[in-house]
């Protein structure tokens, strides 16, 4: 009986601990602000958004701007209502570009997808409902959007993509994730 008492306390001791330390982390390394967040999970929850897509925003007071390239032009429309109905949003200013209707696109986008996530470690990037890696193609030009964690998968990204043939270039957008980040 002690022994289970024991570890009911020790276990409520870290979780006060780990609030505590949580707490005190400074707002300014905290990962954004609330109402950034509820925008991004809001987009992230589109039904369209994938791989193909590229949503980001700007918040400057109540006024969000949502910018990026999408694919299905419902993905735009829905970006646009959904972020709308956040609670804090006065105004959505929608930049979004829908690109084009090309079967030469699509056919290099798939190329592309598979160049890329069959490198080795790559294709962890891929997975999830929202992949890290995003692929972006506009009349051929390729473009690579997103966060991974080093340096060498950036360049292992964009030396794959630029295997592909057909694409006319291909820009690397990539970032590295940032280290200890809270």
């Amino acid at each position: 009986m002690r022994s289970i008492k024991g570890r009911i306390w020790a276990l409520l001791g870290a979780i006060v601990l780990a609030a505590s330390v949580a707490y005190s982390v400074p707002q300014k390394y905290r990962s954004g602000n609330q109402l950034e967040q509820k925008i991004r999970k809001e987009l992230v929850k589109l039904p369209y958004y994938g791989v193909f897509d590229n949503l980001s925003f700007s918040v400057n007071g109540g006024t969000v701007t949502l910018y990026g390239q999408v694919v299905e032009p419902t993905t735009k429309s829905d970006a646009e209502h959904s972020t709308a109905r956040i609670a804090g949003v006065s105004r959505v200013i929608n930049r979004i570009e829908v690109l084009p209707l090309s079967s030469f696109d699509d056919s290099l986008r798939q190329r592309t997808y598979r160049a890329v996530f069959s490198q080795g470690g790559l294709y962890r990037y891929a997975l999830g409902t929202n992949p890290s890696i995003h692929i972006i193609v506009s009349r051929g030009h390729v473009t690579l959007e997103g966060v991974v964690a080093n340096r060498g998968d950036a360049q292992r990204a964009y030396i794959a993509a630029r295997t592909v043939p057909g694409s006319f270039s291909v820009t690397n957008h990539l970032r590295i994730e940032e280290a200890g980040r809270l």
